[in-house]
């Protein structure tokens, strides 16, 4: 039986295959693949295998080379290192030459071992031109992207577009993400595929300015965004995001959808795979990000979305956390009747310039979590402002503590959450300092001895996760 599809605009009846390739046609998706695979001509090879086999695959954005093997060094690294060495001068001429030469055989081994008509050899002029000028380090760190798109697009007969064309920064370097929007929409509005370089973009008077490291993972973003893409496809040297950190525990289970919420809250805790200022620009415009491995392509990885009706194979999504943490406890009679209380401790650490993460309180005591290098240097100017501010009866403070998130959405439905984290921790001898839940019922947040960190999570990752009660 042949299907048919009716279409409403024209009125007439199309054949199942017509339909599939207006379909196809229509169906963008960006990809992003990171340093690791992009390290050699092989990996090359593999990321130009997974492009070709879908055509959605249109848009892609590439990271400079990372490392080869443990002991290599990233592009990037060599390309500050280099510029080190170039604003040095004269003296230091010799080693600027060798480093140049050092990144520029890099890129020719991957040129090579593609079998590509491709010379840099102009490239490399220009740069060596303006790291002698001094141009600045985001310049110099830019390089490795711009010239990994180069061959990346020459590699898959794509377009390629410098990103400094169309990732727009102000003159005080902070993105301009409207500016950006309405240019590479513009631009990919008549780009059928491009390779656009991560992690860089330009000013209004053309120097370059880069994203924090890691920042490939926003232009990505970005670049999804502007041509309303139905996937953003983010691909690594892991299977996407695992329940709890494998270093702590053996083989964790990988997470396979997770919200935006939730990732949220476990990359603030630690839980690294992708820059968390990637989320934003495709959160605004619903496209799911997929994170995928290039030497694992086959893997589904992990689908970050902004909510869904799939039902989580476990009460939690994911354990993360972080150590290095100090506590204040401040105590005193009354202290929920005073007006302004809060108000008047929270300025004394704005003053200090000291950012608070956890804020627990009862009804005579308040406790405030910071991270411990930032309070360290601070600490007694902190105690004498709280003094003057509200005549404290008590006041302590506690160092070497850890922070832990258990986030889940699927925690909203699920009684007695709490009371098996308790039981957990207290199998395994762990002593709770503080715990935080917000209303939301996503997360929970305990804190304990820095020392007891590992447990803690091993006991809450077995109770959810292993025995499944």
């Amino acid at each position: 039986m042949q299907l048919c599809f009716y279409k409403l605009k024209e009125c007439e009846y199309i054949s199942e295959n017509t339909w599939l390739e207006e379909y196809k046609k229509k169906m963008k998706k960006v990809v992003k693949f990171g340093g690791s695979s992009l390290a050699s001509a092989e990996q090359f090879k593999k990321v130009g295998n997974i492009i070709r086999k879908e055509e959605f695959r249109r848009y892609v954005i590439p990271s400079a080379p990372g490392k080869r093997t443990p002991d290599d060094t990233k592009v990037t690294d060599m390309l500050y290192s280099c510029y080190g060495q170039a604003i040095l001068g004269e003296d230091a001429e010799k080693d600027f030459e060798e480093q140049l030469d050092a990144i520029k055989e890099r890129y020719n081994s991957i040129i090579k071992g593609l079998n590509l008509d491709l010379s840099l050899d102009e490239e490399f002029k220009i740069i060596r031109t303006n790291f002698s000028k001094k141009i600045g380090r985001d310049y110099a760190a830019s390089r490795g992207e711009y010239l990994n798109g180069i061959i990346m697009a020459a590699y898959l007969g794509y377009e390629f577009i410098d990103a400094a064309e169309v990732i727009a920064f102000d003159e005080n370097g902070n993105f301009d993400g409207e500016k950006t929007n309405e240019i590479l929409s513009e631009r990919l509005a008549h780009t059928e595929r491009a390779v656009i370089p991560g992690f860089y973009g330009a000013k209004p008077d053309g120097s370059i300015q880069t994203f924090s490291r890691g920042g490939s993972d926003i232009t990505g973003s970005i670049v999804a965004k502007a041509v309303h893409a139905d996937m953003y496809e983010n691909w690594t040297d892991v299977s996407g995001f695992l329940i709890a950190d494998p270093r702590i525990i053996k083989n964790p289970k990988p997470i396979d959808v997770i919200t935006y919420r939730e990732l949220r809250e476990l990359s603030y805790m630690g839980a690294t795979v992708l820059h968390e200022d990637a989320i934003f620009p495709v959160r605004k415009e619903g496209i799911p990000i997929n994170i995928r491995n290039t030497n694992a392509p086959e893997d589904k990885g992990t689908l970050i979305v902004e909510d869904t009706c799939r039902k989580p194979r476990f009460t939690i999504t994911g354990i993360a956390g972080k150590k290095d943490f100090a506590s204040i406890t401040i105590e005193k009679a009354m202290m929920n009747s005073e007006v302004g209380f809060c108000c008047k401790v929270l300025e004394v650490f704005e003053k200090n310039n000291i950012s608070i993460e956890h804020m627990p309180s009862g009804i005579d005591t308040m406790t405030i979590f910071v991270h411990r290098d930032e309070f360290e240097e601070k600490e007694q100017d902190v105690i004498a402002g709280i003094h003057r501010a509200v005549e404290p009866d008590f006041l302590e403070l506690e160092s070497d503590l850890a922070l832990i998130a258990v986030v889940g959405r699927g925690m909203r439905a699920t009684r007695g959450t709490s009371g098996r984290i308790f039981a957990a921790l207290a199998h395994a001898n762990v002593n709770v300092k503080m715990i935080d839940q917000g209303s939301s019922e996503l997360n929970i947040i305990i804190g304990v001895r820095s020392h007891d960190f590992d447990a803690a999570i091993n006991a809450i990752y077995d109770i959810f996760v292993n025995t499944m009660i």
